[in-house]
């Protein structure tokens, strides 16, 4: 068991290093997920009455902590704002908060300022304001049992050690079934501490690969939202499966 959690590691084609990102950078909304927005593909005709879904990217506020291994689910929340053009710029509930739509299906992006270990805190409060059913609550976090830049979609599962998903399980009710997208990191190198290396910031390189695990993010997240969660979870953990076994 951790204080921190973390990682995953997946080397990128060549061209995709290319991708620079001083901030997170992101993909255009012109993907093939994004082209059903304009089909009946995720909703129906009471758009008005349906319950969003709500993505949580979980990490520290403050300069201090940008950039690090352990707010990589705040910068894919970052990433998924700017490219469907949402405004992080709501505080409610001890969350910096954003509404928007993919598609016709309305979402809520969401970056706890608890700092991690008290995530739970915000969370729970969003869900049971908003009436969030727990299968449209998605929860990114890093996790230092993946490779570098590897993602994982569930539907459902335990804390892993990681003690901002503890504290969201704790504040459901001990409820573990709501999906989440796990963001590798990689483990510590030699002896370190997980616990300071969860803290470290990314070389460049690394930085370049998260790129395109942020676009793959990005990708995810869309046809979740418009075709489902299994083609969602098909397209992040088969293809890329595949991808990294070429």
């Amino acid at each position: 068991m951790r204080l921190l959690p973390g990682a995953s590691a997946s080397r990128l084609p060549s061209p995709l290093l290319s991708l620079t990102r001083i901030r997170p950078r992101c993909v255009p909304a012109s993907s093939s997920a994004c082209r059903a927005a304009s089909s009946s593909a995720g909703g129906g005709g009471d758009g008005g009455a349906r319950k969003p879904w709500l993505f949580v990217g979980l990490g520290n506020p403050g300069k201090v902590y940008q950039g690090t291994r352990h707010n990589v689910g705040f910068e894919m929340i970052d990433v998924i704002a700017e490219a469907e053009g949402i405004s992080l710029s709501s505080m409610q509930f001890k969350a910096m908060v954003g509404k928007g739509r993919i598609g016709d299906a309305p979402i809520m992006l969401a970056k706890p300022q608890t700092f991690m270990n008290a995530s739970g805190e915000s969370v729970g409060q969003l869900v049971s304001y908003f009436k969030i059913p727990l299968n449209q609550v998605v929860v990114m976090y890093d996790d230092l049992d993946l490779p570098f830049a590897k993602l994982r979609l569930l539907p459902k599962g335990g804390h892993g050690g990681h003690n901002g998903m503890r504290s969201i399980v704790n504040h459901l009710k001990q409820s573990r079934d709501f999906p989440r997208l796990r963001i590798g990191i990689g483990r510590p190198p030699g002896k370190m501490d997980p616990a300071n290396f969860v803290l470290r910031p990314f070389t460049k390189k690394e930085q370049e690969e998260l790129d395109f695990t942020f676009h793959r993010g990005l990708e995810a997240v869309r046809i979740m939202v418009l075709e489902g969660f299994n083609k969602s979870a098909t397209y992040v953990n088969t293809a890329q499966s595949e991808m990294l076994n070429r």
